[in-house]
């Protein structure tokens, strides 16, 4: 579990965090295997009987005092009895994992005993598509197959007009089919346990697997006719596809929830889509994308964001109570609408993936990377904190400053909303999240506010602001586990649950004026929560009011920076041009926050409709963005640009995003992370004589496979050879020389003239 926080010293009281501008809060990464120093927890069991105060909640830690009798807690200093059982625990200290660690895992009871359960999957693939399609979806599934552990079960659906249930486990191959319903609220006619027994759709992998791959064979597109035939006229005379997805997913949760609990305790659904919904109940309305918006003056960059029908988050709740997860697969360059079906997955716990073309899709690496890393489910994630402060609340802070102008009401709103991620509450308790399903990448963020007035002691004489995240999560165990733990008797050859507890407490600092704030930034866990933060203003407000207000919190934040370094000189009430830093000299933690949110502001994140950013496009890195951790996240917005002289060795680790940097540097060789794409740019004038492309024993090669290792979804890969092959590829990420309004290139003025803008925002703020 890795806990970052956005300053590694905390601000003093609610006075110096509003003076500073800055973001308060953390990121967390609860299934993590390290925490962010890079250190592994430390295993026990037992983890029922830890300790826990009587006034807050919290668990015994390394930080608490312990005495022979009682321990006092390290949040609330709350003084605490131990039990007969703790005081014999704690008599033996060497055995106890939170005496060595602040970060632990432990075992909990079983919560059912006797319950056997089997990982089960599902591939429900849309044949209203394309042979190219399908060939793409078989090569996934079979890399799929080599991913799954002996004892997983597999079936196949498909579904177009017709919803197909695949029975593999005989000599050939049968498929029984049951037609869709057109209309907008029908269900199928027949229960899909009474078409096929879910034992018998329900294949075992290591026995079944060549006979799944022949399955798969046999997939053909529906043709034209039949989607004619059986879609007819849809809305207003347009002729529908044929896709019904809403009514097979739906029956499909429903046919896979009679053995949830029993044959399983979590199945995982493989949703392939090559277009949108248009058939059944569902069915999606694209033509809301399109030039009706320029016909109606509306802001498509407003108007694609929310979802159109609340169907499929009403059917991810089907699916939780089904134990079914779904990840979605969209392999489509037509408007699909994923801001209606990402809830599908995301509320589910699975993942979002969108591919554009089947001709360089990384669909197949994607499906095994996924399938080959843990996961936990039935997750419960719970932060508390010292009693000074506390996960934050927007609505009193926001209120609190209805005087102030517009902008600052809005900067205030956008620094405190609250929690993060693709988790949801829980009804009752408060800051506590239910996951249900999330592997080691998953990350959450939390903003931060004070209690009260009064803030943190100033003088030592309480304990330091702590910060405790526990996190309850399931795994199921394979069968060579077990046997290897020695906990593998009678029930040889299945699986098993297990129930774990992971806590990890951090102690931080505080600040004792705003200049160690500012000296204590991290940038990339700030760049996370602004991330969150603009997402939230777009998909409520539109992409233009979240640039707005992400432009707003640079011009405060770089105010605010002036005058507590008084850099600013006034004089007959406005202040003095000369004076404004707004390169952050002062403070070298904080030199690279212009340049992140330049580069989020070019992000096709945040740029506008008119610029080509596919509404489709802009849902997925919505998605992607709010669910990976801050260095990642930090490559994605700001790739990373290196200079080799030979593919053996490198030249310079870091160069800005410019061709300028390219021309100075005088290499021949250029590699550039963009975490989703990965460039090996050989300028016009390298050497003939060098390797191209570079030797796969080379260093950057070595580098490049531990990166595309270290990913949670594949990278692109893509060698270009400057002056012979096109640069785009490459070129369009050198974005310190375009205009970050998107009105085109410019020669050497893009972030330049940026910085210059933030300067007189500031000066107009000031005055």
């Amino acid at each position: 579990m890795a806990v970052r926080a956005t300053v590694s010293r905390f601000p003093i009281d609610s006075d110096a965090q509003e003076n500073s501008g800055l973001p308060w809060g953390v990121t967390v990464t609860p299934f993590a295997t390290k925490d962010e120093e890079d250190r592994a927890p430390a295993y026990g069991t037992d983890g029922d009987l830890l300790p826990r105060c009587e006034n807050c909640w919290a668990y015994f830690n390394i930080y608490c005092y312990l005495d022979q009798w009682s321990w006092t807690c390290c949040l609330c200093s709350q003084l605490n009895g131990l039990t007969t059982k703790s005081i014999a625990r704690y008599s033996l200290p060497d055995s106890c994992p939170e005496l060595k660690s602040s970060f632990v895992d432990l075992e909990l009871p079983a919560e059912e005993e006797g319950l056997q359960p089997q990982p089960v999957y599902v591939a429900a693939i849309d044949l209203s598509s394309s042979e190219e399609f399908l060939e793409l979806t078989k090569s996934a599934l079979l890399a799929a197959l080599e991913a799954l552990a002996p004892g997983s079960l597999f079936g196949i659906a498909t579904f177009s007009h017709k919803l197909g249930l695949y029975d593999v486990q005989g000599p050939i191959p049968v498929v029984k089919n049951v037609f869709i319903p057109p209309d907008t609220e029908g269900t199928l006619s027949v229960e899909l346990e009474d078409v096929m027994p879910l034992l018998q759709f329900l294949a075992p992998v290591e026995t079944c697997k060549d006979r799944i791959a022949s399955a798969l064979e046999t997939l053909r597109p529906t043709t034209s006719w039949e989607r004619t035939t059986a879609a007819g006229q849809g809305m207003d005379g347009v002729l529908m596809g044929g896709r019904g997805f809403g009514v097979a997913m739906e029956a499909l949760f429903n046919y896979l929830g009679s053995e949830y609990g029993s044959t399983f305790a979590l199945a995982r659904v493989f949703a392939f889509l090559s277009g949108p919904p248009d058939y059944g109940a569902g069915q999606l309305d694209t033509r809301r994308y399109g030039e009706q918006y320029a016909s109606k003056g509306e802001d498509a960059d407003r108007a694609l964001l929310p979802e159109q029908t609340p169907f499929y988050k009403d059917l991810a709740a089907v699916a939780i109570q089904a134990g079914v997860c779904v990840d979605i697969f969209a392999v489509t360059n037509e408007y699909t609408d994923l801001a209606s079906l990402k809830f599908l997955s995301i509320e589910s716990g699975g993942s979002l993936f969108f591919y554009s073309s089947t001709d360089d899709s990384t669909l197949p690496q994607d499906m095994y990377r996924m399938l080959t890393r843990p996961y936990a489910f039935n997750c419960i994630l719970r932060m508390r904190t010292s009693t000074e402060f506390k996960p934050g609340h927007s609505v009193s802070i926001a209120t609190s400053f209805a005087s102030i102008f517009n902008i600052v009401l809005f900067l205030i709103k956008f620094l405190y909303w609250l929690q993060y991620g693709h988790f949801f509450p829980d009804p009752q308790y408060e800051n506590v999240q239910h996951i249900i399903c999330c592997d080691s990448y998953a990350t959450y963020a939390y903003d931060f506010e004070f209690a009260g007035v009064d803030g943190f002691s100033r003088h030592g004489s309480e304990p330091p602001p702590m910060v405790q995240t526990v996190f309850q999560y399931t795994v199921v165990v394979p069968p060579e586990e077990l046997e290897n733990s020695g906990l593998l008797t009678s029930s040889r050859g299945k699986y098993s649950l297990k129930r774990r507890l992971r806590i990890r407490t951090v102690q931080f600092a505080t600040a004792q004026n705003i200049n160690e704030i500012y000296d204590s930034v991290v940038p990339e866990v700030v760049l996370s929560l602004l991330v969150h933060k603009v997402i939230l203003a777009s998909l409520e407000q539109g992409v233009r009011e979240g640039r707005l207000l992400l432009h707003d919190w640079l011009v405060i934040l770089t105010a605010q920076y002036n005058n507590a370094y008084k850099l600013v000189q006034y004089k007959n009430g406005s202040s003095m041009t000369s004076q404004i830093d707004v390169s952050f000299s002062q403070c070298p933690e904080m030199q690279h926050l212009p340049r992140l949110v330049f580069a989020l502001l070019r992000n096709p994140l945040l740029r506008f409709h008119e610029e080509g950013v596919h509404p489709d496009y802009r849902i997925y890195l919505q998605c992607l963005f709010s669910a990976l951790e801050p260095s990642s996240l930090h490559r994605a917005v700001y790739p990373m640009l290196t200079s080799y002289s030979t593919p053996d060795k490198q030249a310079y680790p870091r160069h800005s995003l410019s061709r300028a940097a390219l021309i100075t540097s005088g290499s021949p060789i250029f590699f550039l992370d963009a975490f989703t794409t990965l460039v090996v740019f050989y300028s016009s004038t390298a050497d003939p004589t060098l390797p191209y492309p570079p030797p796969h024993d080379c260093l950057l090669r070595s580098t490049i496979n531990k990166l595309k290792q270290e990913r949670c979804i594949t990278p692109k890969l893509i060698f270009i050879r400057g002056g012979q092959e096109d640069a785009s590829a490459f070129e369009n990420f050198l974005i310190e020389e375009q205009d970050v309004d998107g009105s085109g290139l410019t020669s050497v003025t893009g972030f330049v003239s940026f910085l210059d803008n933030i300067t007189q925002s500031v000066l107009e703020y000031m005055k």
